[in-house]
């Protein structure tokens, strides 16, 4: 007697489509490589790279490109999460490009866009002919125009008039030499269902994801940490806050969230009544223009 197949829930067939796209970029790519900041995408990303493998390792680096600016926590937490999952982490510095004049400061002292350059050397150094990245469709405008698999040139700029159908899920990853994919193993998730995917799998993350105090002052209608990078400017108080991030990034343009959520039960139930995205909420960077990621991403960002 056959015994029925039960369906798969929504947040295990997330999990089997990212699992394919790893699967298929290690089949079919000579040399990938997964960017890792140790924000919470990024983990996610490694821990379903872990899953797709095991009891294999991963089988391709991961690359942090770290401004400087990072928040310690992250940094810390970085290293103890590519160790714990046995995966070989490299890092390309922004502040090693200041120092020997290859980059200069920005006049408004954020760094997040100074990525670029070091990423796309770190490409073209490693020959990584594919590149795992963490962006969702509902983070952003942009990111919701990108494909599962998005071709770079071979200035590693993106054009949003040249994607590929993926019909079926069916993934194109032919590119002439120089030129190199961008793939989105979580193209299709939500921020809730991450936050799902972290209950459900007990995944760790930096503990500044969760509600602390901090201090932090109201700037541009976001809450902004003071830090070394950060400092209250003239005329600008200084408060103590219990707040969380949403999203972690550069410090100079990460805005905290006021938040008593101190668990993952919590910060579920918080997402789930949101009614604004985490970049939009928390992201100076976005906030540059309608179109400041798009602008980013065809120069070669993330």
């Amino acid at each position: 007697m056959s015994q029925a197949v039960r369906p798969l829930t929504e947040l295990q067939a997330l999990e089997s489509e990212s699992i394919h796209i790893f699967r298929e970029v290690a089949a079919t790519f000579a040399n990938p490589v997964l960017l890792f900041s140790g924000g919470k995408d990024s983990v996610v990303m490694l821990h379903l790279a872990a899953k797709a493998f095991w009891p294999a390792p991963v089988p391709f680096e991961v690359l942090h490109v770290d401004t400087g600016h990072n928040f310690d926590e992250v940094i810390t937490f970085r290293d103890e999460s590519a160790a714990f999952y046995g995966a070989r982490l490299k890092v390309a510095s922004v502040q090693d490009y200041i120092d020997d004049g290859r980059l200069t400061e920005r006049p408004d002292g954020t760094r997040n866009p100074l990525q670029t350059v070091p990423l796309l050397d770190a490409i073209t150094d490693g020959k990584h002919d594919a590149v795992f990245g963490g962006g969702r469709r509902d983070e952003e405008r942009a990111r919701a125009k990108e494909r599962v698999f998005s071709l770079r040139d071979s200035f590693g700029q993106w054009d949003p008039r040249n994607q590929r159908p993926e019909l079926w899920s069916l993934y194109n990853g032919r590119h002439l030499p120089g030129e190199h994919v961008r793939v989105f193993p979580l193209s299709n998730w939500t921020e809730l269902d991450v936050w799902d995917y972290i209950a459900a799998e007990k995944i760790n993350l930096p503990s500044i994801y969760y509600a602390h105090e901090r201090e932090v002052i109201s700037r541009d209608g976001m809450w902004v940490a003071v830090t070394r990078v950060t400092p209250a400017l003239d005329g600008e108080t200084v408060e103590l806050k219990s707040v969380r991030y949403r999203t972690v990034g550069d410090m100079s343009c990460t805005a905290a969230v006021l938040s008593d959520a101190t668990t993952v039960a919590d910060v579920i139930t918080e997402v789930g009544l949101s009614t604004i995205t985490e970049r939009g909420a928390t992201r100076a960077d976005d906030r540059l223009s309608e179109a400041a990621m798009e602008d980013r991403k065809r120069e070669g960002y993330f």
